[in-house]
């Protein structure tokens, strides 16, 4: 099995773990919080602007390992409000399209740097 770590700037690993591992198969990508890769900031506004600034980033990591949404076959989504599911979702399907990823959403007690949404994802290459 190869193991490639995948690097899309300006985003990068708060800490000892890559954005996404390419398997040469599948690609899996870290959660993917609503910072500003640019600034290094948290998003502010809405959970739909939240959600935006998450789904962009995986699309940035995507697009760097050569891949895009329609390569997805499984998310994760952690809230720490479930109460912010139906906007979140309002957003997601915007970005995921058919036949669409298997998906699991937790709600957690707490996110890195106090994010209120993270997601992360699992996508395959197409042979």
């Amino acid at each position: 099995m190869t193991k490639k770590a995948i690097e899309a700037a300006p985003l990068s690993a708060a800490g000892p773990y890559s954005l996404a591992i390419d398997t040469g198969q599948f690609v899996y990508l870290s959660g993917q919080v609503h910072i500003d890769g640019a600034t290094g900031k948290l998003v502010e506004g809405d959970i739909g602007a939240q959600t935006r600034q998450c789904l962009e980033n995986l699309k940035k990591v995507l697009a760097a390992a050569g891949l895009g949404f329609e390569h997805v076959v499984k998310t994760t989504v952690f809230l720490t409000n479930m109460s912010d599911f139906a906007a979140m979702n309002e957003v997601y399907a915007q970005y995921m399209v058919p036949p669409f990823p298997a998906r699991s959403t937790i709600q957690v007690a707490a996110l890195p740097l106090g994010a209120r949404i993270e997601i992360e994802a699992i996508a395959q290459r197409t042979t």
